[in-house]
């Protein structure tokens, strides 16, 4: 009898686990904001605005095409890893569920910079328009239409992943769901401060520095 076999597959079923998480977190550990905005000349923007790494922080100090850029990188860090895990392992595999929870604190504790990153607004948008692409969308379209409406970046994130759970009752993603409870009130200690700021009616809006 082979004693090997079951061994060999627990080894393998783990070095699996180990290079899509550690492969997920260095991607989304990178910042593409503080890159972004260094590339077309602003400096380091930790010294500058609000401090954060984020897109809204690129578009108020480097300018709109800066902040788009920003934004569809941060995106992308936490669509590519997420599909490819989809494709790979299915909606409902854990390793699924790890490899969002990997990108998404990558980003909000990326190596890179010591642990100081983002507040991974939209790494999770492109986390969750990869896992379940209507309720991604949805909140995507929350966000737009509240940050339209009252120009206010840190009360359209705040919204549209409040609403997220709500969103994904329809898609029948226990996964998706679980993962979404973990990143959610995440997002909410990263804005503690935006909701202090919220709160008293002093948060600046979008196009301005204070």
């Amino acid at each position: 009898m082979d004693f090997s076999s079951p061994f060999s597959s627990s080894a393998q079923n783990l070095l699996t686990w180990l290079i899509w998480l550690v492969t997920a977190y260095l991607l989304g550990a990178i910042p593409f904001g503080l890159l972004v905005a260094r590339l077309m000349g602003s400096g380091d923007i930790r010294q500058q605005g609000s401090g954060n790494i984020g897109a809204t922080n690129v578009l108020r100090t480097t300018g709109k095409l800066a902040g788009i850029i920003a934004l569809l990188l941060d995106m992308a860090k936490g669509f590519l890893p997420l599909l490819l895990a989809k494709q790979s392992f299915g909606s409902h595999d854990p390793l699924t569920g790890g490899v969002a929870l990997a990108a998404f604190l990558g980003h909000l504790y990326p190596i890179y910079l010591r642990g100081k990153g983002g507040k991974g607004v939209a790494t999770a948008l492109g986390i969750f328009l990869a896992w379940t692409p209507s309720a991604g969308l949805l909140a995507i379209l929350t966000w737009l239409l509240t940050a339209l409406f009252t120009r206010i970046s840190s009360l359209a994130a705040l919204l549209a992943f409040l609403l997220l759970p709500a969103f994904l009752f329809y898609q029948d993603s226990r996964s998706a769901m679980a993962t979404a409870l973990c990143i959610i009130p995440l997002i909410f200690w990263r804005h503690r401060s935006n909701i202090q700021r919220l709160a008293i009616g002093s948060e600046p809006r979008i196009g301005r520095s204070t």
